[in-house]
Parts: structure tokens; C-alpha cells; sequence
């Protein structure tokens, strides 16, 4: 990225100067990295945004607008992030209708539902590739069969598993797909909508921009390219890609050896949330029996634990995602998400449980002597 700081500082827009030669050449070169990793056929379906909220607003506000005399109806999963549930509420206000989807004990959908859910005046079906709390994996190449035989968009949020999990648009039927830098080790502030140029039907898919100005990005999303950026998100890509395979292994195992520690020290109290199979490789999501999350994330500073999406982490309500998966409100209550990435180490999480372990004992102390276990 050092050099678009400042030797090479062109805008990528500038085409009549060396230096707008410079940057665009880099801004291309990124766009087919990214392309090539995501199985995009074409490097121009790449549309470069601000990250993966502002892609998911531009897929289902763009396929919306742009489909508003066809239709009036979206669907998506009870669990999706509040990038994709905060635009349909905000839809909902003008008159679009959608329909939430619940999930499994595991907090999988099901595609049968998914097809039922399609009607005549659906625009556009959105399913999360992962899901960043409990690390589920959704069925997208199934959902993508439905909506393929329904002529019906289909979109994912991508941004938890691209870099993390094999993904192939193509293979996975997918129209549209967000992701952002900063999910896999890329700076914060720049993510892509993959936007497949022509529907299964052969008819150019269309969007509706949500900025509008200088045109650029095929007039989909304009403002001035942040080559630097967008540079560090192909190489962080390129990155995940090659060390993929043997990452998620090694993650794996770590997420095992810090749930069987917690396990071992802490008794059957330890609950796994979301399912053993089927997860993202460094996420785990436990609930610890009667001590709930907030008062032991109080305490744990050193550790960084969270009880829900980082994204809304200072709401105060429980996370929609454990109720989805219909877990008591004790339950939900007393979960913990911890992620777990390339810098985790052994020592790493051998030092996080035992400081977990001795906080959840010394609660459990303080509320056994005030008789309030249980």
C-alpha cells in the first residue's frame, strides 16, 4: 500500500497523466485479484465500496429501486447482520414488504423454506454466507438453486466467511455478494460488491446507484477510488486465500483445546452455542451457567470477548441471533463470543481460559456466599 501514499498518489480517475495511469493500473490489478479469488467471471463485476454495510445497502436498495415495477417484496434469515435487517426495517417504512425466515436449533435455514417464502413480486433473496456470532454456515449453493429456478436475485453477506471459507460465486449461484477489507487483515474502509453482470435469463442484472456523481465504478457506486485501499484488500485476500486450508485446521484446533479447557475447569456449566459442525474455523460461542456475560466481560479487559456482533456491541438488548436459535433468555444471557485469527497462538488461549476459568469461578464464589447461585 506505501507507495499510493504518496509517491504514487494519482487518482484512478485521472486518465490524461501517468500518475491516473499509475493508480489505475493498480485499482485493475486489485479488482482482478479479488475477482479471481471470488470466481467472478469478469473483473468489472467488482464494484469497490466503503465496505460490506454499504454493499449490502446498495444490493437490496439498488435491486429494489431498479425492480420497483416488477416488485415489492424481499426475503432474508431471522439471523442476518444489521447491515442486511436495518435496511429492510427502513424499507418497510416506504411500503416494501419482507419476509424473516427462521433458522434451526444450529441456526441454519432451510431452503424448502426459502422457496416457499418466494412470490410472485419477490425482487431479491438475501442469506448470509456465515454467520459472525455463532459461526454458522448457511446452504447457499442449494438457496442459490431455488432462486435460479424462480429467476428471483440472490445475495449474500459475505463479509465474515471471504478469505475464511472456500467460496465461488458462481458455483454458489450467487448475483450479488458483499465483503469488506478489514474482515480478513485488509485496512478498514474499503469492501466490494460482486455484481454479476448478466441474470441467469441472459437480461443485464440492474442496480440503482446509491451515490451519485462522478460515475465511477460503471456508475454504481461513485466517489474517488482510495487506491491505497483498495490495494491492501487484494493483497490481504491473496493472502487468506494461500494460507486458507491450513489456517482453518490450525483454528480449529485451537477453538477445541480453549472449549475442552473450559470444560474441563469449569464442569457441564459450559455450553456450546450454534453447531459443532458446519462453523466457521475460529469462531466459538459459549453460554457458562449462571453467570452472565456482561459481568464477566467487565472484568476480563485483557481478553477481547464480546457477547454479540462487534458491529453492535453497545446495544443493550440480547443478541437476535441466540433468540433465533430459540436458547432461554438465561442462556442467551450468560453467552460469550470469542473469535479466534491468524495471531491467536497456543499460549494464547491456554492464558484466556484459565483467566476465563478463575473469573467465572471467583462470580460464582461471590454469588454462592450472597446465597444467589443458580
Amino acid at each position: 500500500m506505501a507507495p499510493y501514499w504518496s509517491r504514487d498518489f494519482g487518482n484512478a480517475a485521472s486518465r490524461t497523466h501517468r500518475y491516473g495511469w499509475r493508480a489505475e493500473a493498480a485499482v485493475e490489478l486489485a479488482r482482478e485479484r479479488i475477482a479471481g479469488a471470488l470466481g467472478a467471471a469478469d473483473p468489472r463485476e467488482i464494484v469497490f465500496t466503503s465496505g460490506a454495510t454499504e454493499s449490502d445497502n446498495l444490493a437490496l436498495a439498488g435491486a429494489l429501486a431498479a425492480h420497483a415495477e416488477e416488485g415489492d417484496h424481499l426475503v432474508s434469515v431471522a439471523t442476518e447482520h444489521a447491515a442486511v435487517l436495518d435496511p429492510l426495517k427502513a424499507f418497510a417504512r416506504r411500503g416494501v414488504r419482507f419476509t424473516l425466515l427462521p433458522v434451526n436449533g444450529d441456526g441454519r435455514v432451510d431452503p424448502a423454506d426459502v422457496a416457499k417464502a418466494i412470490e410472485k413480486r419477490t425482487v431479491l433473496v438475501s442469506v448470509g454466507a456465515a454467520n459472525g456470532e455463532i459461526g454458522t454456515l448457511q446452504p447457499l449453493a442449494e438457496i442459490g438453486r431455488v432462486c435460479a429456478e424462480r429467476d428471483v436475485l440472490f445475495h449474500s453477506d459475505a463479509a465474515q466467511a471471504v478469505g475464511k471459507i472456500p467460496l465461488d460465486v458462481e458455483a454458489l449461484g450467487l448475483d450479488l455478494l458483499s465483503c469488506s477489507a478489514h474482515k480478513l487483515y485488509g485496512p478498514k474502509g474499503v469492501g466490494a460488491l460482486y455484481v454479476r453482470r448478466r441474470r441467469r435469463s441472459g437480461a443485464r442484472l440492474r442496480l440503482e446507484p446509491l451515490l451519485h456523481g462522478g460515475g465511477q465504478e460503471r456508475g454504481l457506486r461513485s466517489g474517488t477510488l482510495p487506491v491505497p485501499l483498495i490495494v491492501g484488500f487484494a493483497e490481504a485476500l491473496a493472502l487468506a486465500q494461500a494460507e486458507r486450508e491450513a489456517e482453518a485446521a490450525r483454528l480449529v484446533a485451537l477453538r477445541e483445546r480453549l472449549f475442552e479447557t473450559l470444560l474441563a475447569a469449569l464442569g457441564d456449566g459450559v455450553l456450546r452455542n450454534g453447531p459443532l459442525e458446519g462453523r466457521l474455523p475460529g469462531n466459538l460461542n459459549v453460554s457458562v451457567s449462571g453467570v452472565p456475560a456482561d459481568a464477566l466481560l467487565a472484568q476480563l479487559e485483557d481478553v477481547a470477548l464480546s457477547t454479540g456482533s462487534a458491529c453492535s456491541s453497545a446495544r443493550p438488548e440480547p443478541s437476535h441471533v441466540l433468540a433465533a436459535l430459540g436458547l432461554s433468555p438465561e442462556r442467551a444471557r450468560c453467552a460469550v463470543r470469542v473469535g479466534l485469527g491468524r495471531s491467536t497462538s497456543a499460549a494464547d488461549v491456554d492464558r484466556a481460559a484459565a483467566r476465563i476459568a478463575a473469573e467465572v469461578k471467583r462470580i460464582r464464589g461471590e454469588k454462592a456466599a450472597l446465597g444467589l447461585d443458580g
